[in-house]
Formats: structure tokens, sequence, C-alpha cells
């Protein structure tokens, strides 16, 4: 009897043999490589946070103070330093105090703490230091931070993605050529990331008045971009 299922396996077959080989043809090499680019940048911005905290037994009491204190910081900063200082509240607080009793018990209020905090920027570097020592002076006693940024990160960030594209692309070649072949074409480039990091000035302490002038060196934001690229090569 003629089985007709073998003469469509003979025929079937070649095809499909002759499909894998075209797919296999048809596959490129590919290598793929990471590139990184740290770029350090002067900054162009001074952020400082500082504040007033004060106590007293009563809640009202430590409230009121805290205001007038930061407010003489405040007017004190505007007419020494620059009358169109940026100064803007990020953080106010007026929470009780407790004592806990050594043999346990309910804990006893003793007292209120207020604490209100204010952010201030200057384009002006060297007014950070001055900025530190007028707000002390009027009664500031929290410095809790200060860093120097960049206005606007967009350019320096381009330039950092550019530059690490540039190193993906040279390491593609230079695997390439070891290998003994070359990059034809790119096939995908994808964005690793970028990121900005300010430079952290030290800590200060607010100790009473200050009478020496506060060093301040603002030194250099690092700037980092990375990207992932991969190439056909033959």
């Amino acid at each position: 009897m003629f089985d007709w299922k073998i003469v469509l396996l003979f025929l079937v077959l070649p095809m499909f043999l002759s499909a894998q080989e075209m797919k296999k043809s048809s596959e490129k090499s590919t290598i793929q490589v990471d590139g990184e680019a740290v770029l350090q940048v002067n900054p162009d911005r001074a952020e400082i946070n500082l504040g007033v905290v004060t106590q007293s037994p009563d809640a009202k009491t430590a409230a009121t103070t805290n205001a007038a204190k930061l407010d003489r910081v405040m007017k004190e900063l505007r007419s020494s330093v620059h009358q169109n200082l940026p100064i803007k509240t990020i953080g106010y607080s007026l929470s009780p105090n407790y004592v806990y009793p050594q043999q346990g018990g309910q804990p006893k209020i003793t007292g209120y703490t207020a604490n209100n905090t204010v952010h201030v920027e200057t384009d002006d570097l060297a007014q950070a230091g001055a900025i530190i020592d007028v707000a002390i002076k009027a009664g500031a006693n929290s410095v809790q931070s200060l860093q120097f940024v960049l206005k606007d990160e967009t350019a320096m960030q381009a330039q950092a993605l550019a530059e690490a594209a540039k190193k993906a692309r040279a390491k593609a070649d230079s695997i390439a050529s070891a290998l003994g072949v070359k990059v034809v074409r790119i096939v995908e480039v994808v964005e690793g990331g970028q990121s900005v990091v300010p430079m952290q000035a030290r800590s200060f302490a607010a100790q009473g008045t200050m009478e020496a002038n506060t060093p301040v060196e603002p030194g250099t934001v690092e700037v980092r971009a990375s990207v992932t690229m991969k190439v056909e090569i033959q």
C-alpha cells in the first residue's frame, strides 16, 4: 500500500531544514558593553538649612519665643546679606518633652520644644559662610546642612550621557578588534541612569554667637551617567 505520510515527510523535511539554515544564517553576532562617565563640575548655588530650636515649660511660650527668634534671624539675613535672599520654611514642629520614671509608670511632660527650619539659597557662593554667621549671631541654633548644587543640571547630564555613550562605543570597538572582527552597526542603546551628587559641606555646630568667619570651600558636584550598548559584529 502506498504511504502518503512517508512521501509528505520527504517533501516537507528539506523545506524545514532549509528554513532552519536560513534562520541560522540570518542570526547576527553581537556584543554588549557598558559605558560610564563621571564629571566633576563647579557648583553655582549654595543651599543651607538652618533654624531655631526653643524649649519652655508651656507650649505657647515655646512657640511664640521660637517665632520671634526666627523672625529676627530672617530680618537680619535680609538686611545684612541680601534684601531679596530666598528664604522658605521647610519644617516646623512643637512637641512635648517627657521624663520616664525609673521604676516605670506613666511618663511626665516637663516642657515643650519648638523647632522651625528654613531653607536659604544663594547663587553667590562666597555668601554661604556669611549667611551661617549672620543667622547664628541673630539667634539661629541649628544649622542642619550646607550643600553646593547646580541651578540647572540638564546640560551637564546631557554631556555626561554623551561621554558615557562614547566610552561604550570605544569599548565595543576595542573588544571587536581583539576578536579580529569589526563593529558594523549599533543594534541597541539603553540609558543606564543618571545622578547628580551635590557637594556636602562639613557639619556645623551652632553654639551661641560666633565672632570668627565660617570658612566654606564649595568643592565640586559629581555628575554621573551610564549606558548599555549592543552592537553587531562581523
